[in-house]
């Protein structure tokens, strides 16, 4: 693909930006005050995120901010060590730890994660925004939660769908449904020439004028308080930067500092790899992340957030997604959202308080839907079979209920087991023929025999009927595991004698060290006037012949 420009999509990019932007203002928020950290440094990360490491990663689509999968670290990092300054040295630590990993290579480890578990988190993701924008959709704010916006890395609970069904206002549910109308709509041909405005967008400016339109006619709707964006508003230029804090430096004395810096730095990049394994997928270019280059990118990013007073930072799928949702075909798309963090913040706080929760509720939840549609269902089960479907459940299950990483341990634990046992199931394939005065067997190896393969060859060695010929070849095997070659070894130096089975080894390399045999041992069983009966297949097809005759 032929190398664009960063503004090579400035219209498409610029929409996208503005939506993200849009999406993440209350996210950081929200995030700050659920870590216990000053509310100005979830915006300080969300800026960092956006700017520094959208400028320097390799990803085109992904958004970086901070994440609510880091909540509970950071809060009880805060509480450790007594204040947001020493933990800010943490931050840098995790910074540091991160850029090592990306010298080191690390970030290869994304790409062991199978297609069903990453699929099955995206699902997962879209499933948890939907329930967790139900509150801020009807106008419900939980008690503490500070009506902030959450994101969907860090799993739900049943009683915010019951709790929120109980508390609707109906102001704040009414822009949500006219939003979600708008976005269903905008995708349709007879909105097609309206596509040069972005759905987003208007579902936000519209969220504005309506509830403006409440309290001038209809005050029992309006909605205000912790139903709005909530930002905090400086009274001057130099309150603005007095919101910026550095570090205390003599937290790097402190061992729980580094402690805390480790952990965040190694749940930071396995979020990150996921993020950006998921982001791949739905890039509609089709393009893919160099993951080194991204662990370094938000190692630096990391320790400058640490250095001027923001939380840690990782990629994080929502606003990723959103990102896409919106048209996004570039970095700069993230890049604007960033910068748009940082001007509207200094400038304009006031006006970007007026907008309802629930718009943006609207926005997050069919970005949602997008991810969990029934199409992404069907599509894993007929395209993937129930080995693929089963992982691909389990992990939205996981994420849906608990949260993305235990969602995706669970899932890629499956998906292991799933293949674990398609490997046991082709240790070899054989061809029996069936005599008056005994049986010729022969067992051709797979191209790669593993540990995992010992039980099942032991098992047809241990059942071969006596007075049988058996020829074990491995002429088209690539590799054999060592506890293999001891189990054959072992069967030719005393089992076969003692059950009188003549066996033939052929084509094994000598590096193996398997004593050679006459392969024509089998001469003896064959009788020129006798058809023998012939059977050929895979390893449970000879269990079954051996356990009918036994």
């Amino acid at each position: 693909m032929k190398k664009q420009g960063l503004f090579a999509y400035f219209k498409n990019d610029l929409v996208a930006g503005v939506v993200v932007f849009l999406i993440a203002l209350p996210l950081c928020l929200g995030i700050a005050l659920a870590s216990g950290a000053p509310l100005f440094a979830g915006i300080v990360s969300g800026i960092i995120g956006g700017i520094v490491i959208g400028a320097l990663s390799g990803s085109q689509l992904s958004v970086v901010g901070p994440a609510a999968g880091l909540t509970a670290i950071v809060l009880a990092g805060i509480s450790d060590l007594g204040a947001f300054n020493i933990f800010l040295c943490s931050v840098m630590v995790a910074g540091a730890v991160q850029m090592l990993l990306g010298i080191l290579k690390a970030g290869a480890i994304g790409s062991y994660f199978p297609s069903s578990v990453i699929e099955g988190m995206l699902a997962g993701i879209g499933l948890t925004i939907i329930i967790k924008q139900i509150p801020d959709a009807v106008g419900y704010s939980r008690p503490g939660s500070g009506g902030g916006m959450e994101a969907a890395e860090d799993g739900f609970s049943f009683s915010v769908i019951t709790n929120s069904l109980q508390h609707i206002e109906i102001g704040a549910a009414i822009i949500a449904l006219i939003g979600l109308a708008i976005l269903v709509l905008w995708q349709t041909k007879t909105f097609s020439k309206m596509k040069f405005l972005p759905g987003g967008l208007v579902v936000v400016v519209l969220g504005v004028i309506l509830n403006g339109l409440y309290q001038a006619i209809y005050p029992e709707l309006y909605i205000a308080g912790s139903h709005l964006v909530s930002l905090p508003v400086a009274d001057s230029v130099d309150g603005f930067f007095r919101n910026f804090m550095l570090p205390d430096f003599s937290g790097f004395s402190n061992p729980k500092v580094w402690q805390i810096g480790v952990v965040i730095a190694v749940v930071a990049s396995i979020e990150t790899l996921l993020c950006i394994e998921a982001t791949d997928k739905l890039d509609p270019m089709k393009r893919y992340t160099p993951t080194n280059r991204e662990l370094r990118a938000q190692g630096l990013g990391n320790m400058l957030s640490g250095l001027i007073g923001g939380l840690p930072v990782t990629s994080v799928i929502v606003r990723s997604s959103a990102n896409i949702n919106a048209g996004a075909r570039s970095k700069l798309s993230t890049i604007i959202h960033g910068t748009l963090l940082l001007v509207c913040v200094a400038s304009i706080p006031v006006v970007l308080n007026l907008i309802p929760k629930a718009s943006l509720a609207a926005i997050l939840i069919y970005t949602g839907y997008r991810l969990c549609k029934p199409a992404v269902f069907r599509h894993m089960w007929k395209e993937g079979g129930y080995t693929q479907f089963v992982p691909f459940v389990a992990t939205v299950i996981g994420v849906v209920s608990l949260d993305l990483l235990k969602g995706v341990g669970i899932g890629l634990v499956l998906a292991i087991f799933y293949t674990l046992r398609a490997n046991m199931r082709i240790p070899y394939y054989f061809h029996r023929s069936s005599f008056s005065n005994g049986d010729v067997v022969k067992l051709t190896l797979a191209q790669e025999v593993s540990f995992l393969n010992k039980a099942s060859i032991k098992e047809t060695l241990d059942r071969l009927p006596e007075n049988t010929a058996v020829i074990i070849d491995a002429s088209q095997t690539e590799y054999i595991d060592f506890d293999v070659l001891e189990l054959i070894r072992d069967f030719h130096e005393s089992k076969a004698a003692d059950r009188n089975i003549k066996l033939s080894l052929i084509g094994f390399k000598d590096t193996y060290k398997v004593p050679a045999t006459d392969s024509e041992a089998f001469k003896d069983f064959e009788n020129g006037s006798e058809v023998p009966k012939q059977s050929n297949g895979s390893y449970q097809n000879l269990l079954q012949e051996l356990t009918k005759n036994n």
